[in-house]
């Protein structure tokens, strides 16, 4: 995503111009645009005109507007963002009320205009910072595969996308007819390869996890290399050390998270936004368990925690799906909000916005979309919840 110009008011209003570049920078727009808003970008509209004899005739015709944010619609596989609302401005082709869906696009500027009060607040600042750092978190390519079928997926800082799905029939191996599973085999890999090398940038450095039960996968890493050899494709032989073979249970794109959890990818990926938010998760797991009052979740007990002090420096980190700031009824928004700002601002904690399309998110998102990991432990938080549901009961 590219900045193009933005203009922030002190009462938190105010309006940003973005360029969207890739494919993810549609997930971006998706959790910054919220309703309410005002988002002005291209659109195609459908004209109907009237001539003077009392004939109709319906055009379609490129222009600019600006609607009222009603709804959201994004598709994770096409990375498509289709954004509906009330037209909020008159034009030639449009008046003030009607509806229409504005359908963003690639390399096309659109303008995000948020009014009211803390409407830009930090976690929507922040969105827009992350989703314009140029170095962000590298993207990981994976390959989870078995005989005939193959799913090709990136991952990327916020989320896991399925690219390409192959399925090529392989004979089974019989009595005297093994040359053609090997033939079967052949042909899967190659086109396996062809599409993977549709998706990629070889000359790019990036891991690429080719994972599989039994020897498939190993099996494919030799044919990439003995391709590369036989073609003197040399940005092909380049990626060998990109290559990590890994065993999943099957070739099927689930297994990618058994995967992603082995030692040897872990490593691999220990610079990555995913490999630091996973293994946030796994320590907070691991407290858990321990049960010593230094691991908490859910909403009430978190923001108990936070009031007194125990998720500040010294090791506290608050971990937050964002999912929950995707709410509409802005109180509920506001309410994270605010206690992202005084962990992160006031208390020194550690603030962590885990995407709900990655495994670590959707584990957190099981446990009510926030925790909490405490500077020192604190006992039956969840205890003192339930006191004053009673004495509230007993008071009626």
């Amino acid at each position: 995503m590219r900045l193009i110009k933005h203009n922030f008011e002190r009462d938190g209003s105010g309006h940003v111009t973005l360029f969207p570049e890739e494919p993810e920078d549609m997930w971006y727009a998706y959790n910054l645009i919220r309703p309410k808003d005002l988002l002005r970008a291209s659109a195609l509209r459908r004209v109907t005109t009237e001539s003077s004899t009392g004939s109709t005739s319906s055009t379609r015709v490129h222009t600019t507007l600006t609607i009222r944010v009603a709804s959201l619609d994004f598709d994770p596989q096409s990375s498509q963002l289709h954004v509906s609302g009330r037209i909020a401005e008159e034009t030639k082709f449009a008046k003030v009320g009607q509806y229409h869906t504005l359908d963003l696009e690639l390399q096309r500027n659109f303008t995000l205009e948020k009014d009211g009060e803390a409407a830009w607040d930090s976690v929507a600042r922040g969105i827009i910072k992350e989703s314009c750092d140029p170095v962000k978190s590298a993207d990981v390519w994976a390959v989870v595969m078995q005989e005939g079928l193959a799913n090709l997926a990136v991952l990327t800082g916020a989320r896991t996308v399925l690219r390409q799905r192959v399925e090529v029939s392989v004979p089974r191996k019989r009595g005297g007819r093994a040359g053609d599973h090997d033939k079967g085999l052949e042909k899967f890999f190659q086109t396996t390869l062809d599409t993977l090398i549709r998706q990629i940038d070889l000359n790019e450095s990036k891991p690429i996890l080719v994972a599989s039960p039994g020897f498939t996968a190993s099996s494919f890493q030799k044919f990439i290399l003995d391709t590369a050899t036989r073609t003197g494709n040399k940005a092909l032989m380049a990626q060998k050390a990109n290559l990590v073979v890994v065993h999943s249970s099957s070739g099927h794109l689930h297994s990618l998270n058994e995967i992603l959890q082995t030692p040897e990818v872990m490593a691999r990926l220990k610079d990555t936004q995913y490999a630091q938010e996973a293994k946030l998760m796994d320590d907070f797991m691991t407290l858990l368990r321990k049960d010593d009052g230094r691991a908490w979740y859910g909403p009430n007990e978190v923001e108990k925690a936070v009031e007194k002090g125990a998720v500040g420096r010294g090791g506290g980190v608050l971990l937050i799906s964002n999912a929950l700031f995707r709410a509409q009824d802005v109180a509920i928004r506001k309410r994270w909000v605010r206690l992202v700002d005084k962990v992160r601002d006031i208390e020194g904690g550690e603030v962590r916005t885990l995407s709900s399309e990655h495994e670590s998110g959707k584990r957190l998102d099981g446990l009510g979309g926030i925790a909490a990991i405490l500077t020192f432990p604190l006992d039956d938080l969840d205890d003192e919840e339930t006191e004053a549901d009673m004495s509230h009961e007993n008071s009626k």
